[in-house]
């Protein structure tokens, strides 16, 4: 941005420096040749004027400063941070509401996708309007409801994707230790595999820890073998 100021800057000097030079042009051509007639001269000083004018019209429409934006739209055209309230589409604070048709039936359904995700969390029956025909429109208690929703279902996936990554068992060892044995899948395409590891569970020590196969079954009986030879 700093270097097309900077060029709008150097030719918008440079083009009160032409229009000084085609008035010196007009005064040497007065004198060196004075036979010419002044309404040749007339028709002269017009068309350097009317050349100078467009040259920096051209100029100012080159170096137009360019606004750069991160904003992004949908297939509508709608933008990412814009607030719609409409009546089968509403976008507020990162959500968006669609009501659609059903493809099942010959009623309707709303989509809640959260802003810059490719497929909706939640999708479920709408209401029909008064004429039993025409969805009834969005408002603000049903968007409301649906943002709740929508929220409620995506924690409850992300809670079940932790819980297929990472389990948990605490047993007791042989000297009345609590001991915390941590199951962890690593969740890579070209290496699967998981880490085993035990900690003292009231100091957080760590007692060992091991490689082991994503498909390792922590049980009590595999927990306690583990601490007591350090192998899985």
């Amino acid at each position: 941005m700093i270097e097309v100021v900077v060029a709008v800057s150097v030719v918008m000097g440079f083009i009160p420096s032409v229009q000084r030079v085609v008035r010196f042009l007009r005064a040497g051509v007065a004198s060196l040749v004075p036979q010419l007639k002044q309404r040749e001269l007339r028709a002269f000083a017009q068309r350097s004027s009317e050349a100078v004018q467009a040259a920096a019209d051209s100029v100012r429409r080159l170096l137009r400063p360019v606004v750069l934006t991160s904003d992004t739209r949908d297939a509508r055209g709608v933008s990412s941070e814009q607030e719609i309230f409409e009546e089968r589409l509403w976008q507020k604070n990162g959500w968006i509401a669609r009501v659609i048709k059903n493809e099942d039936d010959d009623g309707w359904a709303v989509a809640m996708t959260r802003v810059g995700d490719s497929e909706p969390a939640l999708v479920g029956p709408w209401t029909m309007g008064r004429d039993k025909r025409n969805p009834k429109p969005l408002d603000a208690h049903a968007f409301s409801t649906l943002v709740k929703t929508a929220n409620e279902i995506l924690l409850r996936h992300e809670q079940a994707a932790r819980a297929r990554l990472h389990q948990s068992r605490t047993i007791t060892d042989d000297q009345d230790r609590r001991i915390r044995v941590d199951f962890d899948i690593v969740p890579d395409e070209d290496d699967p595999h998981a880490i085993l590891a035990a900690f003292d569970d009231s100091t957080a020590e760590p007692i060992a820890h091991c490689r082991v196969s994503p498909m390792f079954k922590l049980t009590e009986a595999s927990a306690q073998r583990f601490v007591r030879t350090g192998e899985a």
